[in-house]
């Protein structure tokens, strides 16, 4: 996957998947923006591509902006030439009840992940129309694709992001532009071992066919892939980084099955 003289912006890119993808596409040869609203995350993470030999730049970025949107897409191409990919990874959640869910959460967690996500990319491609290229890869979520326990405004927020992204699919491959998601599943990174307890760390490696949790490198391949020449005709879809969890149905403990003890998160 050679995104050599390709340019691109990661929203949420300060650490944890987005700092991962931006990593990924860097190594791959794209100049990558690393955006996020914690703007002194975003200058260590682009520091650490510079590092490794990458081409990077940090912003501040409050997705939710729409001026910090626009700002966004013109510092790619004001620093860097261009724009040619796209990454809206930025997104919070909490895991509230459904009823004990505020308005203010599910307007919250909406402005980010889905209005955010809408302003970001409407910002990309108006800049990618003017060579009819473009990649815009939305970072979905499983809980957007099945009901969970305390996904009440999340799972809502991504199932948008999916139909959304079927939308400017129809809207703009004709135009030089695919638009397409990755699903993560489970995945490992700082935020999960703070949050997920061992109740909930059992229980995903019970219902995930691999046992174990996904991680944040394994999600950047994927974006890597959509956004390289080698999907190019990949447009609307929805590719499920999930060790198999969306599509397991019925499963029991099996001696010629079941894995060893998974590793921990």
């Amino acid at each position: 996957m050679n995104l050599e003289g390709r340019v691109a912006t990661v929203t949420g890119a300060g650490r944890g998947m987005g700092e991962a993808i931006a990593r990924r596409l860097a190594q791959e040869g794209a100049a990558v923006v690393v955006s996020d609203i914690d703007g002194e995350n975003a200058e260590k993470a682009a520091a650490r591509i510079r590092q490794s030999g990458g081409r990077a730049l940090a912003l501040r970025t409050d997705v939710g902006e729409e001026t910090d949107a626009t700002e966004l897409a013109a510092t790619a191409v004001r620093e860097f030439g261009g724009l040619d990919i796209h990454v809206n990874n930025a997104g919070i959640s909490t895991a509230k009840l459904f009823l004990e869910t505020a308005r203010e959460d599910m307007e919250r967690i909406l402005r980010v992940n889905l209005t955010g996500a809408m302003l970001c990319a409407q910002a990309a491609v108006r800049v990618m129309l003017e060579k009819r290229y473009g990649r815009i890869i939305n970072i979905a979520s499983l809980s957007g694709q099945r009901g969970g326990i305390g996904r009440t405004a999340y799972g809502a927020s991504k199932a948008g992001l999916e139909l959304m992204t079927k939308v400017m699919s129809v809207e703009l491959a004709s135009r030089g532009i695919t638009i397409n998601n990755v699903a993560p599943g489970a995945i490992a990174t700082e935020m999960a071992v703070q949050m997920h307890d061992q109740a909930t760390r059992d229980a995903y490696h019970y219902l995930i066919p691999q046992r174990r949790y996904g991680t944040p490198e394994e999600i950047a391949s994927a974006v890597a892939y959509l956004a390289s020449e080698e999907a190019a005709h990949i447009c609307g879809a929805t590719l499920n980084v999930d060790g198999g969890y969306l599509t397991a149905g019925l499963m029991y403990k099996h001696p010629d099955i079941d894995a060893p003890s998974p590793p921990e998160v």
